[in-house]
């Protein structure tokens, strides 16, 4: 068998953001607009790089770096690092080996993995190659499918369930229809094969295709309380913006909670999640786990998020490109990049540890000064 050619990066990879810049040329441009682009108008989308231009570093000096390090605990498990990876749909849309090569590069730089619902390769298959690793949930037409769901995830090693709450309906991207987007045909959600579909009741002349079609099979806060009885595992809730939902979440026994617009592919017109962030901190007070996606691009990103409340964050749109970039390497130097970016943000901040990167280290700026 002749020896496989060693995999190389691009010599100009300096920075995590490098990724974004470099995947524009090897993702075909109506699969890129599909990744790229937000719901609607993309007010939101905006809104969330915005939010991050928003904030000043006010450094402390003289502060001690000899114990310094990134080391964490969320929901019982010992993390070298808060940056996860979000879990990201149909990833064979730009690259053949999809989410397996991510776990790989996940478990290279020793990171947590959640593994979309509709990920191109099975949660078992992806389980072979990441070692740690959540599921993201997402609910189906039953109760009976999404149990089965829960089933397999618990049997092939999951620690943490992740349900998505804010995507029941999604407003189309603009940029991907225009683009002319289609799923490819070698691209299909491989955990859903084989859950027999539920047919949407009969749709009347007076009734919505929304309200008494595709919603009339969202989950309510009953379903819910049902699956926090069904398992053991950890359950975060992911798509909170709200402090009554929050609220309301912890109480029903929700272990943690991630703050997010769905990358601004939801409901256009929401808020920045790092906007929402300080809000939600306070409501649920200091010991109730909370993490942040979308928007982060570098490791001061995820410096402003932790300041602003959060325990950890996830990476979304970046992970993306990163394995378009250069695979499973890709993905490994993408995570260790945002790591040393964020152990460099933290030294010159005067910030040892995760603890030490509290509010008072950021400067709100006036609008005409963010950049």
């Amino acid at each position: 068998m002749p020896d496989q050619p060693t995999p190389t990066l691009p010599p100009d990879l300096h920075a995590a953001s490098d990724h974004e810049r470099l995947a524009q040329d090897r993702i075909p441009a109506d699969v890129l607009a599909y990744i790229e682009g937000g719901s609607g108008q993309e007010l939101t989308l905006r809104r969330n790089r915005a939010a991050f231009s928003r904030h000043a570093i006010l450094p402390r000096l003289l502060q001690a770096m000899g114990h310094g390090h990134t080391r964490l605990h969320l929901l019982g498990q010992a993390l070298p690092h808060p940056i996860l990876l979000a879990p990201v749909a149909w990833q064979k849309l730009v690259h053949p080996q999809g989410e397996l090569d991510t776990a790989r590069g996940a478990s290279a730089m020793d990171t947590c993995m959640v593994l979309s619902t509709l990920s191109s390769c099975s949660l078992e298959d992806v389980a072979q190659h990441a070692e740690r690793r959540w599921f993201q949930l997402y609910w189906q037409a039953s109760r009976e499918h999404t149990l089965a769901l829960v089933r397999r995830a618990e049997a092939a090693g999951y620690s943490a369930l992740v349900l998505t709450l804010d995507a029941s309906v999604q407003t189309p991207s603009l940029r991907a229809q225009r683009a002319g987007f289609r799923f490819p045909a070698n691209v299909q959600a491989v955990n859903l094969q084989g859950l027999p579909p539920i047919p949407l009741p009969a749709i009347g002349p007076d009734d919505s295709a929304i309200f008494q079609g595709v919603m009339s099979t969202a989950p309510g806060w009953d379903d819910l309380r049902w699956l926090r009885q069904q398992t053991t595992l950890p359950l975060l809730v992911k798509g909170v913006l709200r402090e009554d939902d929050a609220l309301r979440l912890r109480d029903l026994g929700v272990d943690a909670q991630i703050v997010s617009n769905h990358g601004g592919r939801a409901l256009d017109g929401a808020p920045a999640s790092l906007d929402r962030l300080p809000a939600l901190r306070r409501a649920l007070g200091p010991d109730h786990p909370l993490l942040l996606d979308s928007g982060i691009r570098s490791g001061r990103d995820v410096f402003q998020a932790i300041a602003l409340g959060a325990n950890a964050v996830l990476i979304g749109r970046l992970q993306l490109h990163a394995l378009a970039v250069g695979g499973a390497l890709g993905v490994a130097h993408l995570l260790r990049t945002l790591r040393e970016e964020l152990e460099l943000c933290m030294a010159q901040a005067g910030c040892a540890t995760l603890a030490d990167i509290t509010p008072d280290l950021l400067l709100s700026l006036p609008p005409e000064a963010s950049c």
